[in-house]
């Protein structure tokens, strides 16, 4: 009798049980389908040798190592999704992410540090605003004729901009100043930002030197106007929705969970690296001009070269520490098998080759996280940069992983 009751108790879940997958056809429904996932990211090839044309968008202010929208695009197309989450870019840039994310009918959110950056990503991503044209006319024709504009306090001025480029540039903003309407006010800076490389003194984006050019007061306002022609008709181009793509101006390494306030299925990024490109210098007086502190932004910037350079100089343990910093904030939002997606280069700190990739991979087990493929990309040759010894760097890292 007492073997019955035992047999009974037993089984007493069989029929409740009955058509229930076994843990090991679980097993094996989930590893297909981890299969079929590499395989897909297998297929793509992350050169982009034959790459499509960016769009118009993308091309609307200038920024250094851009993200190319391929990476973030593929590897929308290649991984699961996962039903009323997010897709994150912790250190979206120029929101390259942030764009394929809304192609693609998804919510995102990113964060950076650098105001310019955060401008573009938020005027890419917000709905093209109306009456820009007739706008920008009344605030260049309100710039020309203001005899008395406020004088800017920024280092070394005139040594970059001309006397009657400043008059010009300093008289745009005070008319900005007035517009009240978010979306136009961002837009008209941003028009604004796109052109100070061309009307200063600097040679070039990336050559950090100064010449004569041929540029007066008239131009500036003549540039302007087409900057933001160019910049409505980027945004005019746009043939896709606009899912919501909130941007967080901040310190990714000191916010919490409640800055994303969402779950996140996706985190795809290109994060800054030690000793590579110099963020906060290629916007130096684009953040002066329009009000910010590219000083502040250079202390906290990932990487920044001048961090390298300095008597009590950082190392590749910092990078180390700021990535642990990184992983903590995506452990946080990502749900449970979500992928977080990384495309990074290498370091050369003092003659020293750091794999960064391998620094993420580590940092990333020890959150318990997988890789699901790893693959080595060639960088475009036409990627320019203020650091020469980063140029000789050729390839990159895209690194998947998914949460366990």
């Amino acid at each position: 009798m007492k073997q019955g009751l035992q047999h009974e108790l037993l089984h007493a879940d069989d029929d409740l049980m009955a058509g229930w997958p076994s843990l090991k056809e679980l097993e094996t429904e989930q590893k297909p389908q981890a299969h079929r996932t590499a395989e897909r990211l297998a297929t793509v090839d992350w050169s982009f040798v034959n790459r499509e044309k960016a769009h118009p968008v993308e091309s609307i202010h200038p920024y250094p190592a851009k993200f190319i929208g391929d990476i973030p695009r593929a590897l929308l197309d290649s991984l699961p999704k996962t039903p009323d989450t997010v897709v994150f870019d912790p250190f979206c840039g120029s929101g390259t992410t942030l764009v394929e994310a809304q192609r693609k009918g998804m919510a995102s959110i990113g964060i950076d540090l650098n105001p310019i950056a955060c401008l573009i990503s938020r005027v890419k991503t917000a709905p093209t605003p109306v009456g820009l044209s007739n706008v920008s006319l009344r605030i260049a024709n309100a710039a020309r004729a203001n005899r008395n504009p406020a004088r800017w306090a920024i280092p070394n001025v005139d040594h970059w901009f001309k006397e009657e480029v400043q008059e010009a540039v300093a008289s745009l903003i005070d008319s900005i100043k007035y517009i009240t309407q978010g979306t136009i006010y961002d837009t008209l800076r941003l028009a604004l930002s796109s052109i100070l490389v061309r009307i200063s003194n600097q040679e070039s984006d990336t050559r950090y030197a100064a010449i004569s050019k041929p540029i007066g007061k008239n131009d500036v306002f003549d540039q302007f106007l087409l900057a933001c022609q160019k910049l409505e008709r980027a945004l005019m181009a746009r043939d896709w929705g606009l899912p919501e793509a909130r941007v967080v101006e901040a310190d990714t390494l000191k916010v919490g969970e409640d800055s994303v306030g969402r779950q996140v299925g996706l985190v795809i990024t290109s994060p800054p690296y030690p000793n590579a490109y110099e963020y906060w210098l290629y916007h130096k007086y684009r953040m002066w001009w329009l009000g910010f502190d590219p000083l502040a932004v250079k202390e906290q910037e990932i990487g920044a070269r001048a961090h390298f350079f300095k008597r009590e100089h950082h190392t590749e343990a910092h990078f180390w520490d700021q990535m642990r910093q990184t992983f903590e904030l995506i452990d946080r939002v990502l749900v449970p098998s979500g992928f977080a997606c990384f495309v990074i280069g290498r370091s050369k700190i003092h003659g020293h080759i750091i794999d960064n990739a391998d620094i993420l991979q580590t940092v990333a087990g020890e959150r318990g996280m997988c890789v699901v493929s790893r693959f080595e990309r060639v960088i475009s040759a036409g990627r320019k940069s203020f650091n020469l010894s980063h140029a000789n760097i050729k390839t990159e890292t895209v690194l998947v992983l998914q949460k366990d």
